[in-house]
């Protein structure tokens, strides 16, 4: 018996490439149902269209169903109703609100109301396999040291609203885990692909690239800050691997994994690399965290250096994610993460040739 499968998400970056992944991969797929806003059809449509040209996808096992997360059974219309919940074996929960600068009214309704309707749709399903819910590594908020894979709750407090709705739509999702067969991924910033470098939107640290394109002909670049921070970036391929065998093993029933690099570099390292592959250059001096941030505190700054005052956060960050579930469960499937200078070229090469490509930089306030 072949599996059914139900992606909230799409036609987002992680949700198309799991879906190119999943169509590549796995061979008893029976159906695959793609949840998407009415206003977001079109493009899910042409996304479609454009990855069945690229790589001869199925489309007779694949349906876009208009919906939202937010409302009661998705909102999809009830002719679909029995249909999904006789037939769906894993569903895939990435729909969700990742801006770091979002509203909390915004957050709360997306990714905490939203994980709500999806897990209240999910026990309808008769024939759930598993639940694959995507969090994130940052649900730690402002805690430091080491943060371990069994740890949630911990009384942290958060930088800003995504952490806090995320951390919050995670505990409903635990609560989960009596009833429902659950996997949690916990990945930390997900940047281009390992081998091309390919991503969908130049967000999180390549903020860092997009000031360094504005400050490039200066005769001296200052790091920003000391640089002691730890900044914990995966390639989006290390992710789908990942997560495709995770969803299909028994070892991963109620496990909750922490899809980190286990062993990141510090933010002043980082910002060598960058700045060595982009600009052949060295950076020169620090400039206190402080007197960034109160720069970018300025919209008309944001905007000139296409750079959110929040990512500067994850460059200052105090905490190392514990993996050891990550690292064992997958080892059998030999999939690990590649080390971040092997990849780096290609990430940063990528970016080059589609900087100048106005859909890829994301609207800053």
């Amino acid at each position: 018996m072949g599996h059914t499968y139900f992606f909230t998400g799409f036609p987002g970056f992680i949700t198309a490439n799991l879906l190119h992944s999943l169509c590549k991969h796995q061979s008893n797929i029976d159906h695959i149902y793609l949840l998407t806003l009415r206003e977001t059809r079109k493009q899910a449509e042409q996304n479609l269209t454009e990855m069945n040209h690229n790589s001869d996808l199925n489309l007779n096992k694949i349906t876009i169903l208009e919906g939202d997360i937010t409302k009661e059974n998705l909102n999809i219309q009830k002719d679909w109703h029995d249909i999904l919940f006789n037939q769906i074996t894993h569903f895939f929960h990435l729909a969700a609100v990742y801006d770091l600068a979002v509203e909390e009214e915004i957050s709360r309704n997306i990714n905490i109301n939203g994980t709500h309707q999806v897990n209240q749709f999910i026990k309808k399903c008769h024939h759930l396999e598993r639940y694959i819910y995507f969090s994130t590594a940052f649900i730690s908020g402002t805690r430091e040291g080491i943060i371990y894979e069994h740890e949630l709750d911990q009384g942290q407090s958060f930088k800003n609203y995504y952490e806090q709705s995320k951390f919050e739509a995670e505990k409903l999702v635990e609560d989960l885990k009596d009833d429902v067969p659950t996997t949690i991924i916990r990945p930390s910033i997900v940047i281009g692909h390992s081998k091309t470098g390919v991503t969908s939107k130049f967000d999180g640290p390549y903020m860092i690239l997009n000031y360094l394109t504005r400050l490039r002909y200066l005769p001296v670049i200052p790091y920003l800050g000391t640089g002691e921070g730890i900044v914990n970036m995966v390639p989006i391929d290390y992710v789908l691997d990942a997560v495709l065998y995770l969803a299909h093993s028994k070892i991963s029933v109620n496990k909750t994994y922490h899809i980190t690099d286990p062993n990141p570099y510090q933010a002043k390292e980082i910002y060598q690399l960058f700045m060595k592959n982009y600009l052949g250059k060295k950076p020169t001096g620090p400039v206190p965290f402080t007197i960034s941030k109160k720069f970018l505190s300025f919209s008309s700054t944001r905007k000139w250096l296409k750079v959110e005052k929040e990512a500067l956060d994850y460059f200052n960050y105090r905490s190392q994610f514990d993996c050891t579930n990550a690292i064992n469960d997958l080892h059998e499937a030999n999939i690990s993460c590649p080390n971040l200078t092997s990849y780096i070229p290609k990430v940063i090469e990528y970016y080059k040739q589609n900087r100048k490509q106005a859909n890829k930089h994301i609207l800053i306030e």
